[in-house]
């Protein structure tokens, strides 16, 4: 009677380890790709060291070093799915978690400010069967700005003159700090699918840290 059971639990204890290893690989070789990119985006200028792995090869942590003139100690969090523990990514895919990565630095030139910027976006249709047989003519509208500051001050316009330029990129948030760390942007992994993809963001950083400083020099 014990038997059968026994090669239950055993067939199920070998499945379990195969599928913590091969998804434990498959982040890291996921996470290690990310990593190259982002390096060789640098032209040079940067290098990726110090990559560590927490949480079941779901979070890799990372600094870059950057001979920049507007980024210091520079760090890279990539957030992966956590495909080794099947109960969690199951959760997690249910939950529809984004795989991201954030960058987080200081500035040569702090902003004088506290800004933190969260995207959102909705979208819906209609329940009513006659819809379907309509015509849409379909509008693709400006950027909207929702803000809780009555006053907007006028060293924020260029940023958010920044960000909305460059909406088609899936930023998850960016926030900037007058203390450290100074720039902290977050964007979807699902976007950053090579070299070139990485250089542009990269540029956008550098962008967006030119537009919070541009009163300051």
């Amino acid at each position: 009677m014990g038997s059968p059971i026994l090669i239950v639990v055993v067939v199920a204890g070998v499945l379990a380890i195969v599928w913590y290893a091969w998804f434990t690989r498959y982040n890291r070789r996921r996470g290690t790709v990310v990593l190259n990119w982002v390096q060789s985006a640098c032209l040079g200028h940067g290098r990726i060291v110090h990559p560590h792995w927490q949480a079941s090869s779901s979070l890799l942590k990372a600094t870059l070093h950057l001979s920049s003139r507007w980024f210091e100690n520079a760090r890279l969090t990539i957030r992966l799915l956590p495909r080794p523990l099947p109960v969690q990514w199951l959760l997690s895919r249910y939950g529809k978690r984004e795989e991201t990565l954030t960058f987080e630095a200081d500035m040569g030139f702090p902003p004088g400010f506290d800004l933190n910027v969260i995207r959102h976006r909705w979208s819906g249709h209609s329940g009513n069967k006659s819809s379907r047989k309509r015509t849409w003519n379909i509008h693709r509208p400006g950027p909207v700005v929702l803000t809780t500051k009555e006053d907007w001050p006028a060293e924020l316009n260029p940023v958010v003159n920044a960000l909305t330029s460059w909406r088609d990129k899936d930023f998850v948030s960016v926030r900037f700090n007058p203390t450290s760390p100074h720039f902290v942007a977050t964007v979807a992994l699902e976007n950053l699918s090579n070299q070139q993809a990485a250089a542009t963001l990269l540029g956008l950083f550098r962008e967006l840290a030119a537009s919070s400083s541009a009163k300051q020099h």
